[in-house]
């Protein structure tokens, strides 16, 4: 009787872990999707004041995910190393929890001055107006929804991603519900426009994080860890290991997000078309990466969990599975983004409507680029996926600042501005920046053993 090779082993393994957090991810992205979708129903104006506010929350929601994300590795190389570890793997959800709110508290203050934020980068004063409108209701969600991220990546490092999705895909109508009968006045509740948008996607949080928590709290496969016991017990050192490895991945995720994020504003400044296409194109990439971002998730455990093990071996086939498989999804995603864009843009958008024909047209141009950066763009988040495994994030961090922000903006300020492209040279821009940081991170992968990254 012949036994499967470990490489087969592997790749059954990974697509396991991975398939539910892709399912998850893209169920999270559909979320924020639906919350544009309802504001396009309000028109053009309202799209473009939502795209302003959901960027500024998303650079401090997406710093907050890679502080978080530490939780990730740090309960995987404990399972590497003691399959049935109980109390460190507790010790490393409580810390990281308590990070998530010493996170979130002086956010919160920041974001409640999103209108002055925005006026003061140079944003047109109506757009700014509705975004600060929108934030105060939406800025509210920021801790729920750290609060979730964590326990999914608690339930994720065991392997067990599954009620993640189940909790996401039960959000996901509560969403649209609450969002439709906040922002027009349905189901007898007052008509709230933007602030109702903002409210309805803090409430979906609040159902994320306490539906995932009751699960925790009952399933005998997790309610073991206890992770509400004692869980204001001060534990310095573990609050350090969390620091440590999370601050670097805030950064580096800082780093990507604010390079969209700016991309926005610099958007803002050319139009209010280029703006609102750019809000509808963005939207579709971010659904497509939902599937290598999950796969670099699920490649974070496997390696991690190889690394705890000390098994260099098993190391390497987590993460050449990984990069093997995203790289192989994004082909894939780049034809459908060349081949479909007006069908995936009229999800959006109202196609028949002549007001919306330029922004259209636009959408259409930007996501051509799109479809060039999706082999780089898996990649590079497939490439820090692994090295998180290997516990490595600090290099990545500075590979994601030369990146991002000297080459990506570098490139799109210049193609956009000085040689009047617009909008389509701030998303080439945007290409460019993603290339530098995959090559990068799979040439550091590449190089793991003489660089020191392996276990001795």
């Amino acid at each position: 009787m012949t036994h499967p090779s470990p490489w087969r082993i592997e790749a059954g393994a990974l697509v396991a872990l991975a398939l539910p957090m892709i399912a998850g991810n893209i169920a999270w992205s559909a979320i924020a999707a639906s919350d544009l979708l309802l504001l396009g129903r309000r028109g053009a104006q309202s799209v473009a004041a939502g795209a302003l506010a959901i960027n500024l929350f998303h650079a401090f929601l997406i710093f907050g995910m890679g502080l978080v994300t530490a939780a990730s590795p740090l309960i995987a190389s404990e399972r590497g190393r003691r399959r049935h570890s109980v109390r460190d793997v507790r010790r490393t959800v409580q810390q990281t929890l308590r990070a998530a709110l010493f996170f979130v508290l002086p956010a919160w203050v920041i974001l409640y001055q999103a209108e002055a934020i925005l006026r003061a980068m140079g944003q047109d004063a109506d757009l700014a107006r509705g975004a600060g409108e929108l934030m105060h209701g939406l800025q509210w969600a920021l801790l729920p929804f750290l609060g979730f991220t964590t326990l999914r990546n608690f339930i994720a490092a065991l392997e067990r991603p599954v009620w993640g999705l189940v909790i996401m895909l039960a959000a996901i109508p509560f969403n649209v519900i609450a969002g439709w009968a906040l922002i027009f006045g349905h189901l007898g509740l007052p008509e709230l426009g933007l602030f109702g948008a903002g409210l309805a996607s803090s409430l979906s949080s609040a159902f994320l994080f306490l539906g995932l928590l009751a699960v925790i709290l009952t399933d005998r496969r997790f309610r073991r860890y206890r992770l509400m016991g004692r869980f204001w017990t001060r534990d310095r050192e573990r609050q350090r290991q969390v620091w440590a490895l999370g601050l670097p991945i805030a950064i580096t995720l800082g780093f990507e997000t604010t390079v969209f994020n700016a991309s926005a504003f610099l958007m803002g400044l050319i139009g209010r078309d280029s703006l609102a296409a750019h809000a509808v194109a963005i939207q579709i990439a971010a659904l497509v990466f939902m599937v290598p971002m999950g796969i670099g998730q699920a490649a974070t455990v496997r390696v991690g969990i190889a690394y705890g093990r000390g098994d260099r071996a098993a190391i390497g086939r987590a993460g050449w599975l990984a990069l093997m498989i995203g790289t192989g999804f994004a082909l894939c995603a780049a034809a459908l983004l060349v081949l479909a864009p007006r069908m995936l843009i009229g999800a959006f958008l109202d196609l028949d409507a002549p007001a919306n024909a330029r922004t259209a047209a636009l959408a259409v141009s930007f996501l051509g680029v799109a479809a060039l950066f999706q082999l780089v763009d898996a990649a590079q988040a497939v490439g820090a996926g692994v090295l998180r495994g290997l516990q490595d994030t600090t290099v990545p961090m500075i590979f994601a600042l030369i990146g991002y922000w000297l080459v990506g903006i570098g490139v799109g300020t210049l193609l956009a501005f000085p040689l009047g492209l617009d909008g389509l040279g701030i998303w080439l821009g945007l290409a460019s920046g993603l290339g530098a940081v995959a090559i990068l991170l799979v040439v550091r992968w590449s190089l793991r053993g003489r660089l020191g990254l392996l276990p001795g």
